[in-house]
């Protein structure tokens, strides 16, 4: 989805207070996920903690200079919050249409991120992972449970330290406390979907 000029966007803010996916909701949402504090987020985005709670309860005008230092500090990108502008309200909280999907780009580590449910407000999130070839996630870990499919390709997976090769096909879980980390040492892209419990995009 194109990003808008700043008229348009600053436009849209206005409009959108009415709706269900509010700015100021989605960007409460997103700062749950990640586990920030009003004061964390503020502080971080540079404005005041009372000011952010306006903004998340739709109460206060957005400018969109405001809002690139939120994203920025949320790790997202602007267009993150102006996603499904053109999708149906009946539509909005239960169904997500393959055009439509919000992105994360993690350029360095070779990995796209495609949110393929509606919300993070739920109790889980399914995300569908691009890996390029030759790229690699790193260990991490962090709170729930997590499983996945792979759809296309090879993905390698360690957990816990034990490795695993995953083909088209295969289908793991494991809990999301234990260091985890996926490669693709393949020469095409490989295609994994996760469910991710609860959300932590």
């Amino acid at each position: 989805m194109a990003l808008r000029t700043s008229d348009t966007i600053e436009g849209s803010i206005a409009d959108k207070q009415t709706h269900d996916d509010a700015i100021g909701g989605q960007i409460r949402e997103l700062r749950k996920v990640k586990g920030l504090t009003l004061k964390e987020l503020a502080g971080s985005a540079g404005i005041s903690v009372g000011y952010l709670s306006q903004i998340e309860r739709n109460q206060s005008k957005l400018p969109i200079g405001v809002l690139k230092s939120i994203s920025t500090s949320l790790g997202v990108q602007i267009n993150w919050f102006f996603h499904g502008s053109d999708v149906p309200t009946d539509e909005k909280s239960i169904v997500v249409r393959a055009n439509n999907r919000r992105k994360l780009t993690f350029t360095a580590l070779g990995i796209e991120e495609e949110l393929l449910s509606p919300n993070l407000s739920g109790p889980l999130e399914l995300l569908m992972s691009t890996i390029a070839a030759g790229a690699d996630s790193g260990d991490y870990s962090h709170e729930g449970v997590e499983a996945g499919l792979v759809v296309s390709g090879t993905l390698d997976l360690w957990v816990s330290g034990q490795f695993f090769r995953l083909n088209a096909g295969d289908s793991f879980s494991f809990k999301s406390t234990e260091i985890h980390r996926c490669a693709n040492s393949g020469a095409e892209l490989a295609k994994v979907v996760w469910v991710i419990t609860p959300p932590h995009y």
